[in-house]
């Protein structure tokens, strides 16, 4: 991506690491049930010195980021275990795993086809990134909320 289709997208809805994620509205906005009527439309681009990594369609589903909020909110309040964006498809996914020190590594795996690559990148944060991971995940299900969240306790 150019620093103009950059400048197009503005800010990001999340950022985790190198990892940026646009959320564009629903695949399905007339659906109203919880599979066909979660499911995004995003933009994710990961960005490191060396590389970049750009992946985009309907990949991520409003469940998902509710489970990567909850157990964001659970490792910000522990310091121990993990959180993860663990994407159905299989375009993008995220994991953060704590470390001593209120250290958490990052692993991001992101691929634009995945019948022909494979992507993953592998960094550092501290505790202090995890309230924005959580607002980010917030706000995001703030603007389009969850549909039949109930759906997630069956």
């Amino acid at each position: 991506m150019n620093s103009r289709e950059l400048e197009a997208l503005g800010e990001p809805d999340l950022k985790i690491a190198g990892l940026h994620l646009w959320v564009h509205g629903r695949e399905f906005p007339q659906s109203e049930d919880y599979w066909d009527g979660n499911w995004l439309r995003v933009t994710a681009y990961c960005l490191y010195p060396n590389s970049s990594v750009r992946t985009h369609g309907s990949i991520v589903h409003l469940g998902e980021i509710a489970g990567l909020l909850r157990e964001t909110e659970s490792l910000y309040k522990t310091l121990q275990g993990q959180a993860a964006l663990q994407c159905m498809e299989p375009y993008l996914g995220i994991e953060l795993l704590a470390q001593t020190g209120g250290h958490i590594r990052v692993k991001i795996s992101i691929t634009p086809d995945h019948m022909t690559e494979t992507h993953s990148y592998t960094d550092n944060i501290d505790q202090s990134y995890l309230p924005p991971i959580v607002a980010g995940c917030q706000a995001i299900l703030a603007k389009l909320p969850l549909r039949e969240p109930e759906a997630l306790n069956r």
